[in-house]
């Protein structure tokens, strides 16, 4: 099975809600799409299900043409992160009600009931209705009746978006698990990184309407192929700063210079984009080839065993994830270290030139 989505797009109102986008989706895979608020995930998911008819372009899946087909003549299953249920029937009959529509033996049904909730654990509450249970075991029931459906398209719009950090954590480690064996084409909507990397499988970066990249999860994490990606795919996103290389020195504009060392040491001489994620961000300078940039600490925020510094580098807006929590003062002239292998290097208008070197040697 396959889906293919070839040149579609939506525009609302005026409003170009997906530019002309092309993606093909292979069965027993999962797809992750990864973008801020009102990237256009849902959008995108909606034109899958049948949901949406695209302005322009077609759908196709396993090559038949299904640009005009209703969602009800589709196999597709769909859990958003409201979660719905049907509340005057028992959990067993919620999730038991796609495959009543199939047709369905009563043995059937029983079996893939009890073992889907056995898996979201939910077997002591089959008898209970939906609004007797937590915010939680409600969702889980959602994604339940996903799963019995056997269904040859899952769509998940940020199903755990609402619940515990447990629970959360728990299902993101069982859910490509879960769905692994039914060969069914998945695509999981998120706006989290950390959320990505732990589903695995492949990565589209999504940013106001339009697909950046499209691969291996760890190959979009590790190598993006523009700035906007790199922004994207990380959490807090990507620091950039403007450098100029001259020969074999590199300098920031504001009277600090450095040795041009890793991916820079091989550039012609210009004006680059540089970019660092947060946790390579050190305030120890623990290796002899760091760079050195003199920031003003703006804000801290301390998350436990973590410490988020908010820095003003000369009008660069940076945030470092530092381990431990320091006290330090906020207003203060603040010394940050950074290894050049750690660095991606951009073009001015953000198309990639060079992936840091410890990405690389990943």
């Amino acid at each position: 099975m396959s889906l293919v989505l070839e040149n579609v797009s939506t525009v609302l109102n005026g409003q170009t809600l997906i530019y002309p986008t092309d993606l093909e989706l292979s069965s027993g895979t999962m797809n992750v799409l990864l973008g801020p608020t009102s990237a256009g995930k849902t959008s995108l998911m909606r034109l899958m299900a049948g949901l949406d008819v695209p302005t322009s372009g077609k759908i196709f899946w396993d090559g038949k043409d299904v640009t005009g087909m209703r969602v009800q003549d589709r196999g597709v299953a769909m859990v958003y992160q409201q979660f719905i249920n049907y509340p005057s029937m028992s959990v067993y009959d919620n999730i038991a009600s796609p495959m009543r529509l199939l047709g369905k033996t009563s043995d059937e049904i029983d079996k893939a009931v009890r073992t889907a909730a056995d898996l979201m654990k939910l077997s002591p509450f089959l008898d209970r209705k939906p609004l007797e249970l937590s915010g939680g075991q409600q969702q889980r029931c959602a994604l339940a009746r996903a799963l019995v459906k056997d269904a040859g398209l899952v769509l998940l719009d940020e199903p755990l978006a609402n619940l515990d950090y447990k629970l959360r954590e728990e299902l993101r480690a069982e859910i490509p698990k879960i769905f692994e064996e039914a060969g069914s084409i998945f695509v999981y909507a998120t706006t989290e990184p950390e959320e990505a990397l732990l589903l695995g499988g492949n990565t589209a970066t999504m940013w106001e309407g339009r697909i950046t990249q499209f691969d291996k999860t760890p190959v979009v994490y590790r190598q993006p192929v523009d700035a906007t990606t790199a922004r994207v795919f990380s959490d807090p996103p990507m620091n950039f700063l403007q450098v100029r290389k001259s020969g074999d020195t590199l300098s920031f504009g504001d009277g600090q210079s450095a040795p041009a060392l890793g991916a820079f040491a091989g550039l012609a001489d210009g004006v680059f984009l540089a970019g660092f994620r947060p946790n390579h961000l050190e305030l120890d300078h623990t290796g002899t080839d760091g760079m050195t940039f003199n920031a003003t600490l703006q804000v801290t925020e301390i998350t436990g065993s973590e410490t988020f510094v908010h820095l003003d580098h000369h009008g660069d807006t940076w945030v470092g994830l530092i381990h431990g929590v320091k006290n330090l003062e906020i207003g203060a002239p603040l010394q940050v270290y950074l290894d050049p292998k750690h660095v991606y290097i951009f073009t001015q208008d953000g198309t990639s030139v060079a992936p840091a070197s410890y990405a690389t040697a990943a």
